[in-house]
């Protein structure tokens, strides 16, 4: 598919909307209107090859931007079987944590007792975490907030034992708190990729050589690494 075609499919107008999951900390970091990062990176380099310009559209976690597939042409999502009825992928950019914070001194000292009866975790609805603790998770209790931010809040009022997010984001909101510590262990590893509503799917080809592109050049490990994610890994 040539370059005429894909801008066709993805930006008609000459305008494409691109979806943002500020609540990955790995992925986008936000100061005031300012977002920088990976995804952030990745999308003015698409936009600029493509030759169209890009609206940002923001959403406070991953469920609330599946969950919008309709409004946007281009999203930044993990890569789970369970969003396929709304969003195709292309192979995985970059690989992250999931990881679970809880209080010192509390009744979960390693990720191997998250699954015991009485144990609640909180967790961000739709989140890649969410999705994978739902499948792995027989005993303990998960509770639900609409985006990581209130899940976070509502572990410091104390109604849960753990809360588990993107391990960046948790070092983030945490960090302040001496009495909460981010076990080491990780839950899960989440591969995180470029996604397009399934109205798009024809275009995939043509993002997936883009990103093809951006992990041979370096252009995806520089990125990560100006934006201080100097840990995470990009496959190969």
């Amino acid at each position: 598919m040539d370059i005429g075609a894909v801008r066709q499919i993805l930006a008609p107008q000459g305008v494409m909307r691109i979806a943002m999951n500020t609540g990955n900390r790995a992925l986008v970091q936000q100061e005031g209107e300012a977002l920088h990062g990976v995804a952030p990176a990745l999308a003015r380099r698409f936009v600029q090859e493509l030759g169209v310009k890009a609206e940002i559209q923001r959403y406070p976690g991953a469920g609330a931007t599946v969950k919008a597939a309709d409004g946007w042409d281009l999203g930044f999502l993990a890569i789970d079987d369970a969003r396929r009825h709304a969003v195709t992928y292309t192979r995985a950019y970059v690989v992250i944590e999931g990881a679970v914070a809880v209080r010192r001194g509390g009744p979960i000292t390693s990720v191997e007792q998250l699954d015991q009866p009485g144990n609640r975790i909180l967790v961000a609805t739709g989140a890649a975490y969410d999705l994978a603790l739902t499948r792995s998770l027989k005993h303990a209790e998960l509770k639900r907030e609409p985006n990581p931010t209130a899940s976070f809040e509502k572990f410091l009022q104390g109604a849960a034992d753990a809360v588990a997010g993107v391990r960046q984001s948790l070092e983030r909101h945490f960090t302040p708190y001496p009495d909460i510590e981010i076990l080491p262990e990780a839950v899960m590893e989440v591969h995180q990729a470029m996604a397009l509503p399934l109205r798009h799917a024809a275009a995939l080809p043509f993002v997936e050589a883009f990103l093809d592109r951006a992990r041979a050049d370096g252009f995806v490990r520089e990125a990560l690494d100006a934006s201080g994610q100097t840990g995470l890994k990009v496959p190969a």
